[in-house]
């Protein structure tokens, strides 16, 4: 996709700087991880960083300053190091990097011991995640000893560490155009390798095939990857949330669950469908698709402005219960599965998480009002279940090892709500229809 809308970089520090008051923020990068050796993993940048700057290679810090009237936003980077460039490819001087990024001063990482405790120690509280890094957590120490000694004599100075996600999950969890071009864009790119992927699903293919076919369907069309894990389960396999094995192969009568999502420019998609090796969903099985289909329309009913994710939950747990006591899986009425939670051995997950520069986005989900109210900008998945593992359905074997999932990703609006995944179908005649093709 050409001509993306920037992302606002500079109104968000302005925001995150009108928040910290006379605090600081550390966000120090992601580190290199290994999978062996000096063998890398692809690199994905912090979220919190790249929300605040945009920053996305390894070997950078950020400082921001609430309390400061100059250098309120400071970085500290790497430089040039022609001999390690040979292997990582070129870097940026503190001069371009100032120009590129907009920031105040910039400095040389291997300046952050010196520099870094003085420029925390003027403000009163430093908003870190502790363990990040060694050399922060080195220089947030001595900012608040520097602190402590301050206050005695000055009556001001550092004096405690609090999350970043304090000041930046309610930011982030709102997104802006930009965000929302991007979003649509993953969801876009994710639909469309859906569908190739869910057409090579047969009786004897591998699950890591579809899962190749899907990841290669996200990279052709110019996302990074996958935004998590890639879930391909067949049979029983499905049975498992975070089923990541792959490595099965399908059998004639297997349900295999696929749950993907595409990332693009750090953006995720997030989408579950369950489709028939076969061809055909029937008997029991169809059943069990059509109780979740319900619960999944009935999710996505009552998303909208004022509501809550508590609400969708709600509704969505209604219908499984009530789709549980049709099937004869639970014996009680249905408000009585709803008031013990029989239902939590066949839907043992929320309804929904939010998502954004994460799969599992940042946000609060309750506050001290109750449940956090829906907003334009919010954006959450929708993913009812139902999962028959074996032994937990005694009286109906037809059932064990049946695994449905179906999740979509929705934006609240203006006036009501978005589903960015609507053009993949969830409806068990499109879905076979598709396979078909």
């Amino acid at each position: 996709m050409t001509d993306l809308p920037p992302l606002p970089f500079a109104s968000r520090r302005d925001a995150v700087l009108s928040r910290l008051e006379d605090g600081s923020m550390l966000l120090p990068a992601s580190p290199i991880r290994f999978k062996n050796g000096d063998s890398e993993y692809r690199y994905r940048p912090d979220s919190e960083l790249f929300y605040t700057t945009g920053w996305d290679d390894p070997g950078c810090i950020a400082l921001l300053r609430g309390f400061a009237e100059k250098h309120r936003f400071v970085l500290f980077v790497p430089g040039r190091d022609p001999k390690q460039e040979v292997w990582t490819g070129p870097g940026r001087d503190a001069d371009e990097v100032k120009a590129a990024f907009g920031a105040d001063a910039v400095y040389l990482l291997r300046d952050f011991p010196d520099r870094g405790p003085g420029l925390l120690s003027g403000g009163d509280r430093i908003h870190y995640r502790l363990g990040a890094s060694k050399i922060c957590d080195r220089a947030v120490r001595e900012a608040l000893a520097a602190g402590r000694a301050r206050r005695a004599r000055h009556g001001a100075g550092a004096h405690g560490v609090a999350d970043p996600g304090v000041v930046l999950d309610e930011l982030r969890v709102r997104k802006d155009h930009s965000e929302i071009v991007r979003m649509k864009e993953a969801a876009r790119i994710s639909m469309a390798a859906f569908r190739e992927a869910l057409a090579t699903v047969r009786p004897g293919v591998g699950e890591w095939e579809v899962e190749a076919a899907m990841e290669g369907g996200f990279r052709r069309r110019g996302a990074k990857g996958p935004a998590f894990a890639t879930i391909v389960a067949a049979g029983v396999n499905g049975c498992t949330l975070h089923y990541g094995a792959n490595d099965s192969r399908i059998g004639p009568g297997d349900l295999v669950l696929v749950d993907a999502g595409a990332e693009y420019e750090f953006y995720a998609a997030d989408i579950t469908r369950t489709v028939p090796a076969g061809g055909r969903l029937e008997g029991s099985r169809r059943e069990v698709y059509d109780i979740v289909l319900r619960a999944h329309g009935a999710g996505l009913a009552v998303c909208r402005p004022g509501g809550s994710l508590a609400e969708v939950h709600q509704e969505t747990v209604r219908t499984l219960a009530e789709g549980l006591v049709s099937l004869g899986v639970v014996r009680d009425t249905v408000e009585e599965v709803l008031e013990q939670k029989a239902y939590r051995p066949y839907f043992p997950h929320g309804t929904s998480h939010w998502l954004g520069l994460d799969t599992h986005d940042v946000g609060a989900y309750e506050d001290p009002g109750g449940p956090v109210r829906l907003r334009p900008g919010m954006a959450f998945t929708v993913e009812p279940g139902l999962y028959f593992r074996p032994g937990t359905c005694p009286g109906l074997p037809g059932l064990e090892g049946t695994a449905v999932r179906i999740e979509d990703d929705v934006l609240i609006t203006e006036d009501g709500a978005e589903v960015l995944t609507r053009n993949l179908p969830a409806d068990a005649e499109a879905l076979e229809d598709l396979m078909r093709r």
